[in-house]
């Protein structure tokens, strides 16, 4: 069950692929983690699934990762008479914060925080920023709008505000109650939505605690503003480029993706590149030369893992979707320019025993043609200061923890092995040359270069390194 990849696929788990069968045949096309999205289905529908996962995880003694996704605060307009209304640009129209059915001189918008928060010259974008008005004039339950660009404003369609910031929880009451079920199955990541500053992240993390990784969803202007401290308070971030490309000018989306996954591989923190990667196969067997060029970009950049939504959520291709993102990823770091270009974007090596460390280990392995890192680690950073790295060598990653495991399928370059606590040096040589062997990433005779801290079993003690050889 070894990949021969380095970067991770993320899969969307929904109507097209929530079935043991269909997880089974994801999961063997190449998904390393699965995603559970929370806006859609039922605890009842996403409990069946996250059973299936796991005995699908049994059944193959392969860890897999599941992601739950939480909805966030969805902003909306209210019920319109007819349905829906058309506005063409340069008129007036207004929004109320109480309504029934609306017209364009009171369409219903039903959220106190706009109005608390808006100010003239902010922008509104209405269904994905297909209506787009400004604001001209306001007071404690309107809103007066010019409109630039027009269109058909319909019932419950979403409403995006780029310029401003809301004094709004990530975490609505469904979130809340979401959470703590998916904390309850024991996922493995939680996803915040519509993050803005850092208050969102510790909000979260005192619910969480540790009993999950928190992801933090980057997806608002407001949260690039805070950026550095967001990713510090995270485990892992999500270039989350549908809502993300909706608020920010599109041309602008592309160098923020490049920022954001340079911010999280100097931070040692795995990043995911999401939305729209292969879009055309929600319908069509195969993607346009212009994804495949996307999804090859996101792994040129260092990206750790790239994401599937409705393709594999909704689509008629799932597997087929899966399966084409594999030999992009492949090809991409076959290709003999990838690891020049991924050294590019390199970060400088931190100034701490730790770091220099896993880098050395990176650069010896390379230096000596090694198949193989063997990283011992109880939290996971061992591995993931090698992978910051990303070295021409696969990282085999062996933990004692199950939690740790399922993280590390998010990892870059890391094959995550369960293994019981090593309490000698010895011990750890001789188990990291067998696993090595087991697991088919050495041959007798082979030299293997070892990290792991010491003492064992103590998180964030990456202090040494050694190369072994593999025995006969």
């Amino acid at each position: 069950m070894r990949r021969h990849r380095r970067a991770k696929i993320v899969a969307t788990v929904g109507p097209a692929s929530n079935s043991p069968a269909m997880l089974k045949a994801l999961f063997l096309a190449g998904v390393d983690t699965f995603r559970l999205n929370f806006s859609h289905g039922t605890h009842e529908d996403h409990a069946k699934v996250h059973a299936a996962i796991r005995a699908l995880e049994q059944e193959t003694g392969r860890p897999i990762g599941i992601l739950q996704d939480l909805q966030g605060p969805k902003i909306r307009v209210g019920t319109i008479k007819d349905g829906k209304i058309e506005v063409e640009a340069g008129e007036t129209i207004r929004f109320v914060l109480a309504g029934a059915e609306g017209d364009r001189s009171a369409i219903p918008l039903p959220h106190p925080e706009i109005f608390a928060a808006v100010a003239p010259g902010h922008d509104l974008l209405i269904d994905d920023g297909r209506v787009r008005v400004r604001v001209t004039g306001l007071g404690s339950d309107f809103i007066e709008a010019r409109v630039i660009v027009g269109g058909v404003i319909s019932n419950r369609k979403g409403v995006n505000l780029p310029g401003t910031m809301l004094n709004l929880s990530p975490l609505t009451v469904k979130d809340r109650a979401d959470l703590a079920f998916g904390l309850e199955l024991g996922v493995d990541w939680v996803a915040l939505s519509f993050v803005q500053k850092p208050s969102d992240m510790i909000e979260a993390r005192g619910l969480i605690g540790e009993r999950a990784g928190l992801v933090a969803k980057i997806e608002k202007p407001q949260a690039l503003a805070h950026i550095e401290d967001i990713i510090l308070l995270s485990d892992a971030v999500m270039v989350a480029r549908g809502d993300l490309g909706v608020e920010i000018p599109h041309e602008d989306v592309p160098g923020r993706q490049k920022e954001l996954v340079r911010a999280c591989r100097l931070a040692v923190k795995p990043v995911i590149v999401a939305t729209q990667m292969l879009d055309s196969m929600v319908a069509a067997p195969t993607p346009t030369r212009a994804e495949a060029s996307d999804v090859a970009t996101a792994i040129y950049d260092g990206a750790d893992a790239v994401m599937l939504s409705a393709e594999s959520a909704a689509g008629r291709y799932p597997v087929e979707a899966v399966e084409m993102m594999d030999r992009i990823i492949r090809s991409t770091e076959q290709h003999k320019l990838y690891h020049s270009i991924v050294a590019v974007s390199q970060p400088d090596v931190e100034h701490t025993p730790p770091h220099a460390v896993a880098a050395a280990a990176a650069d010896l392995a390379v230096a000596i043609q090694c198949p193989a890192i063997v990283a011992y680690t109880s939290s996971g950073t061992t591995a993931a200061r090698i992978a910051r790295k990303r070295p021409a060598v696969p990282i085999l990653a062996i933990t004692p923890s199950e939690k740790v495991s399922r993280r590390l399928c998010l990892l870059w370059g890391a094959h995550s092995v369960l293994a019981d606590n090593v309490h000698t040096y010895e011990e750890m040589v001789e188990q990291a040359a067998a696993r090595a062997r087991v697991e088919e990433f050495a041959k007798p005779m082979d030299l293997i270069v070892v990290v792991a801290g010491i003492p064992f079993a103590q998180a964030g003690t990456t202090n040494n390194l050694r190369v072994v050889q593999v025995g006969a």
